[in-house]
Formats: structure tokens, C-alpha cells, sequence
């Protein structure tokens, strides 16, 4: 396993040691997320959903890291006027070339997990492909309330 690698392991291991600690009442703020490895995502996720923590979108939350949107209740979800979302087709690593490709399969089944809403609205951007599509602003408040 490659330093990156271990290094965002051990980063993904403390954040979901950090929401599983804290109580109820904190809330996890997302301030600027690249996005990764999907499976990272879903299990932070799945560790803030349990925990009963709200989710402050604050920043850029790109890629895997917009899975916040399947995982977390919409109620338990809000922006702040700096969120932006960015969706693109899910991408696999050829183990051979080490060149990333196009996942329809996967694409297929992430864009299943969002809420209708949102599954609408990047029908209506021209569905997820290579291009990273962004929600953002107005548009964004539409589908979630502004944090307080």
C-alpha cells in the first residue's frame, strides 16, 4: 500500500473515531471535500448518521464525498451560502494501467442512492458522465434549508 494511502486511511480512521465520540448534539462540518474512495465515505457517513450528528455542508463536498446525501436524513442536512456540491460518473482504476475509466455499474448504482430530488436534477444537467456538474447557490437551498 502506497504513503497516500495510508496517510488518508489513518486521516479517515481519526475523523471516524471523532464522530463516533462525539455527542449528539455536535454536528460535522464539511468545509472543502475532494472526494475518494467511495467505501471511506460510506462508512464515515454511516458512523455520523448513528450518531445522530448534523450535517453542516460549508465548502466544496465533490465526488464520493456527495454520498452525504444518500446517508444522512435530509432533515439532519443544511448549507451555508460557501456549499457547493459536485457530482460526476463514478471512476475505476485498471489494475494493469493504472489508468482510471468510466464505471457505468457503479455510476448506476450511486446515482440510485441519492434522494429523487437530486436524481432529478442531474438528469436535468445531463446525468453524471466525466464532467463534474456543481449545485450550488440558490438552486442548492432549494434542496436543503440554510444552516443556522
Amino acid at each position: 500500500m502506497d504513503e497516500k494511502r495510508l496517510v488518508t486511511r489513518a486521516l479517515l480512521a481519526a475523523l471516524w473515531l471523532l464522530a463516533a465520540s462525539a455527542p449528539a448534539a455536535a454536528e460535522v462540518r464539511i468545509r472543502s471535500s475532494p472526494g475518494g474512495e467511495v467505501g471511506h465515505y460510506l462508512a464515515f457517513f454511516t458512523l455520523v448518521r448513528q450518531s445522530g450528528q448534523r450535517v453542516v455542508i460549508d465548502g466544496p463536498c465533490l465526488s464520493a464525498c456527495t454520498l452525504v446525501l444518500s446517508i444522512i436524513p435530509s432533515d439532519r442536512i443544511c448549507v451555508t451560502r460557501r456549499a457547493v456540491l459536485g457530482f460526476h460518473a463514478a471512476r475505476e482504476r485498471d489494475d494493469r494501467t493504472g489508468r482510471l475509466y468510466q464505471a457505468s455499474e457503479a455510476t448506476q448504482l450511486i446515482a440510485a442512492t441519492y434522494p429523487d430530488s437530486i436524481q432529478d436534477w442531474i438528469a436535468r444537467h445531463g446525468g453524471l458522465s466525466r464532467r463534474l456538474i456543481l449545485l450550488r447557490g440558490p438552486e442548492l437551498s432549494a434542496f436543503y434549508p440554510s444552516c443556522r
